[in-house]
Parts: structure tokens; sequence; C-alpha cells
């Protein structure tokens, strides 16, 4: 499916452009920013190639890579990507919000915002998320999306050095259906 635009009251969820670059920058450059991702601050050709394999992503045939600007008054300010997993009727969110927005609330705006594109876009029936243990914030954003904690897969990931447990959060179509009808509206 492309192009995906959807909004919110504050936020666009849309494709990534080449001119989203040194806006990304400022998200996955940031240390304070990928803290908790998988991987370290991301240089301006980093950045370059990770838009590009958006833009191929997006023409891809089946699109299984939704990897979108999340943009407030135009300009980018996150990152918000739903991967379909293996089995077609599931996929992984992850996002970023640059760290000098944190606590307005636009984590869980962008959180609800991939639940819709994965639920009521693309007709999804699970959707799930890793986090660092140590990223209570996340944590906070995912439960009160209506994600359920399901559990903790040690040493998960190599990041930094060294071997990190994730911790799983999922929802499942019907109980974003049944959950979030009167927040849906709001989006």
């Amino acid at each position: 499916m492309y192009p995906i635009d959807l909004s919110s009251a504050r936020l666009q969820l849309r494709e990534l452009v080449p001119s989203d670059v040194a806006d990304l920058v400022k998200v996955y450059g940031d240390d304070a920013t990928v803290r908790h991702l998988s991987f370290t601050p991301r240089t301006v050709d980093q950045c370059t190639v990770i838009v590009d394999s958006a833009v191929a992503d997006a023409a891809a045939e089946p699109r299984t890579v939704y990897m979108l600007a999340v943009a407030k008054e135009g300009g980018l300010v996150g990152t918000g990507r739903l991967g379909i997993d293996d089995r077609p009727h599931s996929a992984q969110i992850g996002f970023a919000v640059r760290s000098d927005l944190w606590g307005q609330g636009l984590g869980a705006e962008t959180v609800r915002l991939l639940l819709r594109l994965g639920f009521d876009v693309l007709g999804l029936k699970r959707i799930w998320g890793a986090r660092s243990p140590l990223n209570e914030a996340s944590a906070r954003v995912m439960n009160g999306a209506g994600m359920v904690e399901e559990g903790r897969i040690r040493r998960h990931l190599w990041t930094r050095g060294a071997w990190r447990d994730s911790v799983v959060h999922s929802i499942l179509d019907d109980e974003w259906h049944r959950d979030s009808a009167p927040e849906r509206q709001r989006l």
C-alpha cells in the first residue's frame, strides 16, 4: 500500500522522502533518543541510506516494511516502523521521537497511528513491539495504547558491545477494535 498518509490531532504518519534526511539525523543522530534502541547514533550518510531504503521498501510488492516519518507541522520529528512478520497476519512496530519533544504524548500518538495503520488499514490480526527493559517510557506508551506485556526475551539483542534483553508487548485486532473505538475517533 502506497502512499501512507494518516493523521492524528497533532501528527502525520507519512512516507519518508529524501528531504527528510537532515531532520532524521536530529532523531537518529541523538544519543539520548537512541539510548534504548538497537543501534548507536547514526550519521548523515547512514540516515540517507535509511531514507533510500524506506523509499525502495515503499515500492516493493508486496510491501512488508513501512518505515515512515512522524511529522508535526510538516517537519519530521520522529519515525514509526511497521514490519510485516513471516506470518502476514502479524507485524512488529518500532518508534522514536526526538528527545527534546519527550513528555508531550507524541510517542503515544505515534503508536496509536501505527496500530491504526496495522489494524484499520492493513487488516492485521496481531501487532507487537519489543523494548529495552530500562525504557519505562516506552512501556507506559505501549501499555497506554492497550498493548499487553507478554514477557522478556533474554539476551535478545547485541547492542553497544553487550547483550540486552527485550520486553515484548502486543495487541490483537479484537482488543484494538473493542478498547480503542472512542480513542480512534479522536485521532
